[in-house]
This record gives structure tokens, C-alpha cells and sequence, in this order.
């Protein structure tokens, strides 16, 4: 500073170009008047500099303030934290032995104190305030111009005072400049204590001695009931509560170890020709010779096992029960998909497929429609029925009447109609639809593409295959069971009898019996059958779970008041209703009727029907001149049925024939063979069966010659579809599954138990994948064609998405 208050020296260019000169009194004023003007364009543009200079340390003022701001925020937040910390601090347990208690249970965190004491060292020595503040600080401003020069011209032109004044200004300016942003000294200690005198890290440091003096017990205390320690805690219980039940578990012994070799070894066994009914009786011996000392099981476990008589299901719990308690976790195999649908949502979901829709009149038709029904009227869960849809074309050669639908609306608005007509309360269910073609041949629907594959995954939790070996006989597509929590296949048709009937019957149906096997077993986790007439499918019990119409106990009721009051209920005699084929009894009936035509007399027989072998069935029986009366189908509720009195059905190729019950539900007699079909219906005494060609003679004379018994409430309950729905949730298992509300505590034995089973059944179901997927086995096996995948004028008719999409094909 010193040297820029000294004059410029007198060989300075600038001063020997105004003063050598003449000095005239003229050339003296003149050269003053050009040093004035000079001066004020140098004093002019020093003003500019000192204003820009003045603007940039603005800028650099807002720019510490703002850094101010940022240190009283963190200091606010230092202040808030240990603030929170002393609330929520416990008064410190006196007791030693809570004391302890206490350490132990949250003993980790009294590692934080030294970390504290770590943080506190490091982050308030100098060399760190240092460089925070290096980091942090503003730039120093600087000039970018070199003025010397102009300030050298401008000293040499003013006088000692004006010099004064002037750098008086500067010394003032730069001292207020490094006093308000930097109190920077010229030592780096001194340098130093300045910024450990700011207001922020002095509070800093002060908190931190604070917070550093406190006891490892009070600092754990404030988060003794933070949320983040309750919600472990709660958890740590839950594992300990189940490691506790665990420890109640015994392991397997060797009775119960053998008893679960034999159910495992079973394909195998079967294989080599020992029945599953034996198996089945080893293990019920092995599981009575260990019922002798109960498993020292929990209460609850153990009444559940003396009241049960399943055997099978008993060990399967308890196997999973031992798994489950060592930890063991098992989610598939080999060819399983590990990934099922989780419902959320507290209604599950049921998916009824069936193979037939209304307007055709067929078992398929009607009993899947009803069952719909009945099992959304308990509103415990959402249902679904997903029908197929016929072209135009089949649909002219299916549906009586000549009736077609142009649309999927149009046929769901039909079959509603029909089904509210019947049962008198509106169904709330969804009703969707899936491609399929119709096979001349054979005279059924099968599935285009892939049926599974309808149905979306969010409603895929339970579903009810109706016919499951027709609907997966050329199946190709996701398994089943991959895609649901459990599936129920329904057998309505004992196709074997049918096959057997047909050229090279005997080979073909030896195929057919081994392929329903496969398939039910491969889709199915449980198969149902409505008789004993069906084929032992893999995974099956019999059991009736079809209902009748309400109508026909409407009707039964009217009967059994009109007979209460004395009035004449029938006065008709016999008749026979059904479709008219020859594999539908009437190859039995003319061969009864023919055989024994004198002993029935003049005993005639009204036949209503309408089929494929109507003619040759009537050029039959008039070609043995038998007393047949051959009318036009007709509906069984119509009003024109109702006087007859007996009803005939010879067939043995039903399964469970729905007019049969029909018929009972009437309050009419019922003569029919001794046949496994007509097992359920023996219980009512209004049913005659006979074994010999001679005992139906017999039974139609006992029938034509008596009343038959009203029904009783019981027996009426017994063929509603209330009591339908009742057996099926029984049988299909439905209720444990639907009723499974207890928080997940229920054990799911496919995740726990790993069954040799399963492995067979994903690899049958992986071989069963590969060969339909190929269209010469496919049409070889007798699959109608071009039916891998569903057609143009389906995609048209339900606005799908061609195949492509759905399986794109991929190449250069």
C-alpha cells in the first residue's frame, strides 16, 4: 500500500510529455484544461469499476448468507435430535436384574457409544473446519483487470489529499469486505480460531459434549419403544412362539415311516400288480398299530385325529406337521410351476368348464348350469361358468330348432332366461365363453386352443373340470394344476361302455381307459364320480353330485296333493324319455320288449325321443311288432308327462341318469336294471331294479298294479341341489379350502410334503404337452382338425387376438 502512494518517477512517459513544453501564459492554460478533462474521463471510468466491483461483492454477499442458512438448518436438526432423544428416554431402571434384562434385550445398540465418541473426534478437529470451509466458503473476489497504469496517470494528476482520501476508501472497503464474509487472520492458526468461533460449530460441538456425557442406558432407553423396535419385537415373538410349537412335534417313528414308504411306493406297486386297496389297508394297520400311543401331539392335533378316520389325510398332516418343525420348506418339483396365484381378496374364486351350453339339452348342458348356480347362491365365493361357443355352422348342427346365436351375448342372455325360469331366485355369476368346434363323428364339443388360457389369472384359484378326460383329451396348453390352487374333475360319461359298442371296440377302448387315466391324473387333484359305472380313474370317489330341477319337486308336490284330497294323480301308464340312440338303452328295451312280449300281454309303452337312430330304432321295433308308441321329444316337465306312473329305463351306459331322478322327484315309479348308475337311487322305495329279463316283467306288473309312496322330506332334500351342492363341497374338498380363514396357520401338504407322486404327475403332464402339440398325432389320436388353436371366425365372434399373438413364432 505503501508503494502506491509514492509519486511516479520523473522519467515516466506520461509526465515529460505535459511539462518540457514552452511555458507561455497560453500554452500553461491550455495544457491545464486538457490535464482537467483527463482526469474526468479517468474519474468517470473508475466510478464504472467501482460500481461493477460493488455489484460483484452483492453477489458474493447473498452467496454467504445463503450458506448461513444452510448451517442454522443443520443446527436446528442437531438440536431437534437429541432434543427427541432426551423425551423419549425411560427413568433408568434401578433393579439389577431389569437392568440386565433390559441390556440383553436390545444389547446392540450399546455399540453406538462409541461410535459417537469416534464421530465427535473426528469431525471437530481444525483440519476438518478447515476444509468444510475451503469446500463451503465463497470464492475470494478478484479483479480481472490490470488497472495500475490508470492508477498511476490519476496519482500523478491529484494532489497529496486527494490521494489520502482515496485510498483511505480502499483500506476501508477491504477491511469491512474480510471482517464480514472471511475475520480471516494472517496466520493459519489465527485463521483457524476464526472459524472455530462460528456460531454453528461452536452449537455442534457443544451438543456433541452434551450427547457424549449421557450413559449408554439412557441413550438406549429413548428407543426402547421407537416403532422401528416394537416391529421387531413383535416379530422376534412370532419365531419364538413357533419354534416353541415346533418343539412339541416328535419326530417320525418306524411305523409311521413305513406306512409313508407304502403310500409313496404305490405307482410302483401297482405297477407290479398289488392294488391300492391293499396299499390302502397296510397303511390303515400300520397307522391303528400307532394309534395304540398317540403321537404326543398338541391337544387340538390329537382330538383332530381320534375323531377323523382318514387315515391317508392323517398322515399326510402329520408328516407335514414334522417337516414343518424342522423348517423344511417345499415349494414343487421337477415339473411343477412354483408360482400359484396368493388370493387377496376375502371371496376365492370358483372356474366351472364344461364341455356343452345350452340350447342342447344334454347332461353337460344342464348340470354344470345348476351347480353354477347354487354354489354363487352361498355368496362365500365368486363364480364363474365358461362355456363353449360354436360357430354358426355347428351351431345349426347342435342346437335344436334350427337355433343360433349371432353373438356370445345373445347366448348368455338365453341361457339366463331359461335358468331363472327354473329355479325362481336370479344367479349372480359370470358366465364367459371359450372356442370350440363340434365333431360330427363323434357327436361332441371339443376345445379350440388352449381353455385355460380364458379364464384370467387373477380369478384362476379353483376350478371344477366337468368331463376333465374330454376337455384334456387333446389339452394343449398350461396344466391345470400349475395355474389353480386346486382342481375337481367331474365324470358325467362312462365312455368305455360307448366305445365298446363301436368297430374294434375292445382295442379302442383299452386306449381310451389308460388315456383317461393319464390325463385325470396329470390335470386333476381330485376327480369325482356320480357312479360306480365309470372307469377307478386315479385320485377319485364316487359320489352323486347332481341335483334335480326344482320344477320336477314342484310338480312331485302338486302330485302328492292331488292324491291327499282323493283325486286321480296318474292316469297314464309307462313311458320312456330319452335321446334317441341306440347306446342310450333302447338296444335294451327292444330286447326286453321282444323276449317276454307275451308275458307283458297288452302292456304298451309310450317313447318319447328324437336322435341320430330314431329310424332304424323304430324300423326295429315295428319289424318285431312290439307295443312300442314312438312320439316327438319332449321336455320331462311337460304338463304332458305328468299323469304317467311308471317311468322305464333300461339303459346301462349311463352314468347317473338325470331322468331318472327326474321321474322319482316326481313321485313316480321307477323301474331300471341293477346297475352301479343306479346305486343312489335304491335308498327310495318308489325305485323297483331287476337283475333277470324275467324280474323287469315282474317288477312292470308290480308297478302297473300299485301307488307309489309319497316322498318324504328327507328323500325330497336328498335330490334338491341344495343337498347336491352340500356333497360336492364335502367330496371336492371345497369346504376345508373355502372355510381355510385362520390366519395361514392351515398346512398346505403339496408345499410341505415332497411326493414322488407329484414328479410322475408333472412328467406325465410335460409328455401329454409334447404330443398334442404335434398335428399328425394329433389327427392319428382322432382329434377333430384344427383344433391346436382356434380359427379366424372365433376370433371374430369373441374379439380375440389371433393365436400369433398369443404364441408368436419366431425366425429370420
Amino acid at each position: 500500500m505503501a508503494k502506491e502512494s509514492q509519486p511516479p518517477p520523473p522519467s515516466s512517459p506520461s509526465t515529460t510529455t505535459g511539462i518540457t513544453f514552452s511555458s507561455s501564459p497560453s500554452s500553461s492554460l491550455s495544457m491545464m484544461l486538457s490535464s482537467t478533462n483527463a482526469f474526468s474521463l479517468l474519474s468517470k471510468g473508475w466510478r464504472e469499476v467501482r460500481d461493477s466491483a460493488d455489484a460483484d461483492l452483492q453477489l458474493m454477499r447473498k452467496r454467504a448468507n445463503s450458506v448461513k442458512n444452510l448451517a442454522s438448518t443443520f443446527d436446528r436438526e442437531i438440536e431437534n435430535f437429541l432434543n427427541n432423544s432426551a423425551m423419549s428416554a425411560f427413568p433408568v431402571v434401578s433393579s439389577p436384574s431389569a437392568s440386565s434384562s433390559f441390556g440383553n434385550e436390545i444389547g446392540i445398540m450399546k455399540k453406538l457409544q462409541p461410535k459417537i465418541s469416534e464421530f465427535r473426534r473426528v469431525y471437530s478437529a481444525p483440519e476438518i473446519s478447515r476444509k468444510v470451509m475451503e469446500r463451503w466458503g465463497p470464492a475470494k473476489a478478484k479483479l480481472g483487470i490490470d488497472l495500475s497504469a490508470i492508477k498511476k496517470a490519476i496519482v500523478s494528476e491529484m494532489e497529496m489529499d486527494e490521494r489520502e482520501g482515496v485510498l483511505e476508501m480502499r483500506r476501508r472497503r477491504d477491511r469491512d469486505r474480510f471482517r464480514e464474509f472471511y475475520a480471516e487472520s494472517e496466520g493459519e492458526g489465527e485463521g483457524e480460531a476464526g472459524f472455530g468461533d462460528w456460531k454453528p460449530i461452536r452449537s455442534l460441538k457443544s451438543r456433541l459434549k452434551e450427547f457424549e456425557k449421557r450413559s449408554s442406558l439412557e441413550i438406549l432407553s429413548g428407543f426402547k419403544n421407537s416403532e422401528l423396535v416394537e416391529k421387531l419385537k413383535t416379530s422376534f415373538q412370532s419365531l419364538y412362539k413357533e419354534t416353541d410349537e415346533a418343539k412339541d412335534v416328535p419326530p417320525l417313528d418306524v411305523p409311521e415311516l413305513l406306512a409313508c414308504l407304502v403310500r409313496q411306493s404305490e405307482p410302483f406297486l401297482d405297477q407290479i400288480g398289488v392294488r391300492k386297496d391293499l396299499c390302502d389297508r397296510v397303511v390303515e394297520n400300520l397307522y391303528k398299530c400307532k394309534s395304540q400311543n398317540l403321537w404326543r401331539l398338541p391337544s387340538a392335533q390329537t382330538s383332530d385325529l381320534i375323531e377323523n378316520d382318514n387315515h391317508a389325510d392323517d398322515l399326510d398332516t402329520r408328516i407335514a406337521s414334522v417337516l414343518q418343525s424342522t423348517g423344511h420348506h417345499y415349494d414343487g418339483g421337477f415339473w411343477t410351476d412354483f408360482l400359484k396365484p396368493e388370493t387377496s381378496e376375502s371371496k376365492r374364486h370358483v372356474a366351472i368348464v364344461t364341455t356343452a351350453s345350452l340350447p342342447w339339452m344334454t347332461g353337460t348342458a344342464v348340470n354344470p348350469l345348476f351347480r353354477a348356480a347354487y354354489l354363487a347362491k352361498s355368496e362365500k365365493q365368486s363364480v364363474t361358468l365358461v362355456v363353449p361357443w360354436l360357430c354358426e355352422s355347428d351351431q345349426e348342427l347342435v342346437y335344436p330348432n334350427n337355433l343360433t346365436f349371432s353373438s356370445p351375448e345373445e347366448q348368455e342372455s338365453y341361457i339366463r332366461n331359461w335358468l331363472e325360469e327354473r329355479i325362481g331366485f336370479k344367479a349372480d355369476f359370470k358366465i364367459s365363453f371359450y372356442p370350440g368346434k363340434f365333431s360330427k363323428e363323434r357327436r361332441s364339443i371339443f376345445p379350440a386352443g388352449d381353455t385355460s388360457q380364458f379364464i384370467p389369472s387373477k380369478d384362476a384359484d379353483i376350478a371344477i373340470l366337468e368331463e376333465p378326460e374330454h376337455l384334456n383329451w387333446y389339452h394343449h396348453g398350461k396344466r391345470w394344476t400349475d395355474k389353480f390352487n386346486h382342481v375337481v374333475g367331474i365324470v358325467h360319461t362312462n365312455y368305455l361302455e360307448y366305445i365298446k359298442r363301436e368297430k374294434h371296440g375292445a382295442l379302442q377302448a383299452f386306449f381310451v381307459n389308460h388315456v383317461n387315466n393319464w390325463v385325470t391324473r396329470a390335470y386333476c387333484d381330485k376327480v369325482l364320480r356320480l357312479s360306480g359305472a365309470t372307469q377307478d380313474l386315479p385320485k377319485s370317489v364316487i359320489c352323486n353330485v347332481h341335483g334335480v330341477n326344482p320344477k320336477f319337486l314342484m310338480i312331485g308336490e302338486k302330485i302328492a296333493e292331488e292324491r291327499s284330497r282323493g283325486e286321480q294323480a296318474f292316469s297314464k301308464g309307462a313311458y320312456f324319455l330319452g335321446k334317441m340312440v341306440w347306446a342310450k338303452g333302447y338296444r335294451e328295451l327292444i330286447d326286453l320288449m321282444a323276449k317276454h312280449k307275451s308275458d307283458l300281454g297288452s302292456f304298451n309303452l309310450d317313447v318319447y325321443g328324437n336322435g341320430e337312430d330314431a329310424v332304424e330304432v323304430q324300423r326295429a321295433a315295428q319289424k318285431l311288432d312290439l307295443n312300442l308308441n314312438f312320439l316327438k321329444g319332449r321336455d320331462h316337465a311337460d304338463d304332458a308327462l305328468h299323469k304317467y306312473k311308471v317311468f322305464i329305463n333300461p339303459s346301462i351306459s349311463d352314468v347317473l341318469c338325470t331322468a331318472t331322478a327326474e321321474a322319482l322327484a316326481m313321485g313316480k315309479f321307477v323301474v331300471c336294471a341293477d346297475h352301479p348308475s343306479n346305486e343312489f337311487f335304491r335308498s327310495f322305495p318308489n325305485c323297483l331294479t331287476y337283475k333277470t329279463s324275467e324280474d323287469f316283467v315282474n317288477k312292470v306288473k308290480e308297478a302297473m298294479s300299485k301307488e307309489p309312496l309319497p316322498l318324504t322330506p328327507e328323500q325330497m332334500y336328498n335330490l334338491s341341489w341344495e343337498a347336491a351342492t352340500q356333497r360336492f363341497m364335502e367330496y371336492s374338498d371345497l369346504d376345508k379350502i373355502l372355510s381355510d380363514e385362520n390366519g395361514g396357520k392351515r398346512m398346505r401338504k403339496s408345499r410341505s410334503v415332497p411326493s414322488f407322486n407329484e414328479v410322475i404327475d408333472g412328467g406325465l403332464a410335460f409328455t401329454h404337452y409334447v404330443l398334442t402339440g404335434n398335428d399328425f398325432l394329433r389327427l392319428c389320436s382322432g382329434a377333430t382338425p384344427k383344433t391346436k388353436d382356434y380359427d379366424k371366425q372365433h376370433c371374430k365372434d369373441l374379439n380375440l387376438a389371433p393365436p400369433q399373438v398369443h404364441k408368436p413364432v419366431f425366425g429370420w
